[in-house]
């Protein structure tokens, strides 16, 4: 199966045991970034110098290191929300089993990260992200597991050549080392962007060749292809708004929206599934008016009982002490203004009632892409009422609604042509696959032509990724149990 077949799989705890800390060194990979932290228990208790960790405790691989003249393992267990860091060397011996793993990947991260040297892995498919055509490998409606077995292809350069070759792995050749006799200067060196993003600014600008350009010819990005020079600028980080389609229905599309659209935007009404909504989405800006489109009898008196159609204007959130099992309880609650024919009326509603309410919009106003950021806290549900005229093709105008999710940043290279530098365009790092190599020529223009951005439409697999990457305290908190604690 290719890795390019788009999917999200949670792995399955392999169920052989590693005999000491050296085997999982050697197996099982082990990085900085958050996929290269394996978390394993043992069966037995381990007893340190300074800590005793208890069977069946989640112990979190995270570096291989040398200390004190012996290769260890860092390690870190989580007890009453506390974290407690320890080393193991790599002599420590005994049972260790995988523990589970609740986190989705996709087959790139399992590939990379997660099929321990000499072991398969068993993978079980969270959901496909794309509808079932014949080009699926799976049976349609499959809910199954997978036992992934990779076959791995080496890329290589030839000397007189200038694209990638790529070799499988199980070829029956025999390969001999001639290193000593050839000047390794005459070989290309392909580099990913990354690895030019991982350059030195002082570096750029600098001519490049397209030695693998991205797969398919997706826009606006159909122009990368093999041999094509380009000029790479600069390396920065930019702000996009991750913003998706607002539809019942899936697949949705994603998009990544640079500050600089220039179309403008009405509002669209939001949902709010509790009345804990309400308070993430409440503003100084503006009272929110909201209209219930589902019925919830409360179980105290003191609390309202709300009908469909029923109109609110939302205010704060506070406390209320209500009568729960022959029980005073204090309890969260949202004060609302109920709008009667004639008059409004004060209420208190649960916060944890599930009530679903939609939104009511005033505002009639056209906003620019920076002012909802400035002024509206996210997410927030729009639809483009003047389209962005500088660009050909305005894919967002034909959307019939979107949400801005949360704003982003991200990694780019800006690049032009070096046979036309009319207008130069921003590639995002971690979502275009290409090689180039470097090219000994001097840059013609220093200072870059007109940079065309443009709205990237991103694939499901790229949205799960751009979110997972976000920091993670820009989410709300968690709701409240839906009855009194």
């Amino acid at each position: 199966m290719s890795l390019l077949f788009l999917g999200l799989y949670k792995v399955v705890a392999d169920k052989t045991p590693y005999g000491s800390i050296e085997e999982i060194t050697r197996k099982v990979s082990i990085g900085p970034t958050r996929f290269g932290h394996p978390c394993f228990y043992s069966p037995e208790d381990i007893k340190l110098a300074n800590i005793t960790i208890k069977n069946g405790e989640q112990i979190t691989f995270n570096s291989v290191e040398e200390v004190n003249g012996m290769m260890a393992v860092n390690c870190d267990v989580v007890r009453n929300n506390q974290s407690h860091s320890f080393t193991l060397p790599l002599s420590q011996e005994g049972k260790f089993y995988e523990c589970e793993d609740d986190q989705i990947y996709t087959l790139k991260e399992i590939a990379e990260w997660k099929i321990p040297k000499c072991r398969n892995r068993i993978v079980k498919l969270s959901n496909t992200l794309h509808m079932w055509d014949s080009s699926n490998p799976l049976p349609e409606n499959f809910d199954g597991c997978l036992i992934l077995t990779p076959v791995y292809e080496v890329q290589a350069v030839m000397q007189f050549r200038k694209d990638i070759v790529h070799i499988l792995s199980d070829l029956d050749v025999e390969v001999k080392d001639i290193t000593d006799c050839y000047d390794i200067s005459s070989f290309l060196q392909p580099l990913s962007l990354e690895d030019v993003f991982d350059r030195t600014s002082k570096e750029f600008p600098m001519v490049a060749e397209i030695m693998e350009g991205p797969s398919g010819s997706q826009k606006p990005y159909n122009f990368l292809y093999m041999g094509k020079e380009i000029v790479i600028y600069k390396k920065y980080q930019a702000t996009r708004i991750l913003a998706s389609e607002i539809r019942s229905d899936s697949p949705k599309r994603h998009f990544l929206i640079p500050m600089s659209y220039k179309g403008k935007f009405k509002r669209r009404p939001r949902e709010f599934p509790t009345a804990y909504d309400l308070e993430i989405a409440r503003s100084e800006k503006e009272q929110l008016h909201v209209v219930a489109t589902k019925a919830f009898d409360s179980p105290h008196k003191d609390l309202f009982s709300v009908s469909v159609g029923d109109q609110f204007l939302v205010q704060q959130r506070q406390t209320s002490e209500v009568l729960y099992e022959e029980r005073k309880k204090v309890i969260d609650v949202f004060a609302c203004e109920q709008i009667l024919s004639d008059t409004y009326k004060k209420v208190l509603l649960p916060m944890y009632m599930e009530g679903d309410f939609v939104e009511v919009i005033h505002d009639k106003k056209q906003y620019q892409l920076s002012e909802i950021c400035k002024e509206f806290p996210l997410p927030f549900n729009v639809k483009v009422s003047v389209r962005d005229l500088s660009v050909e093709e305005d894919v967002l105008a034909a959307v019939p609604g979107l949400q801005f999710e949360e704003e982003i940043t991200d990694s780019y290279l800006l690049i032009s042509s070096t046979s036309s530098p009319v207008e130069s365009w921003e590639i995002p790092v971690y979502r275009l696959n290409m090689s180039v190599h470097l090219v000994s020529k001097e840059v013609q223009m220093v200072v870059p032509p007109v940079t065309k951005t443009t709205v990237e439409e991103i694939s499901e697999e790229q949205y799960y990724m751009v979110r997972r990457y976000e920091n993670q305290t820009l989410h709300p908190p968690p709701r409240p149990p839906k009855k009194p604690t």
